[in-house]
């Protein structure tokens, strides 16, 4: 694999968001990634975030991912990753590339992780969840400190 290909999946692969201001052709292949993506690459895009994330050593001890399944998430991301840049969306990918270089490939899916994140969320079972944040929320200390 040459460097440009590794340094373009790693550019890629990262899900944090991007602080560069979004071009026409990085927002063109987000578009694409976004509508071209199912429900299931999105499932899988999120299996791969959270069995990476889970190395963390401050959640490590929360979560029991095996190398096994974490060794598939990769797979399977990997693999929706070159089905997205080299088939569906490759046109808007070489594009992209070429009038905003490689970081234009991470924004586009930075996108696609933050909407398959939504779809996370919007889960009943991990709203309800979430939602036991309000519990322990100190609203007093808030609405003084902030005025409302």
């Amino acid at each position: 694999m040459t460097n440009g290909i590794k340094s373009l999946l790693l550019c890629a692969s990262l899900s944090l968001p991007c602080f560069t201001q979004a071009g026409i052709y990085s927002d063109d292949l987000s578009r694409c990634l976004v509508e071209s993506s199912t429900s299931s690459d999105k499932t899988a895009l999120v299996k791969w975030m959270f069995t990476s994330m889970a190395l963390h050593p401050d959640v490590a001890m929360m979560s029991s991912v095996t190398d096994q399944q974490r060794d598939r998430a990769n797979e399977e991301a990997a693999d929706i990753f070159v089905k997205l840049m080299t088939e569906t969306c490759l046109a808007q990918t070489k594009k992209a590339i070429q009038y905003e270089g490689p970081m234009a490939v991470q924004q586009g899916f930075s996108v696609l992780g933050q909407v398959a994140g939504q779809e996370l969320f919007a889960n009943p079972n991990v709203a309800s969840a979430l939602s036991g944040l309000e519990q322990h929320m100190d609203n007093q200390k808030l609405s003084a400190a902030l005025g409302l």
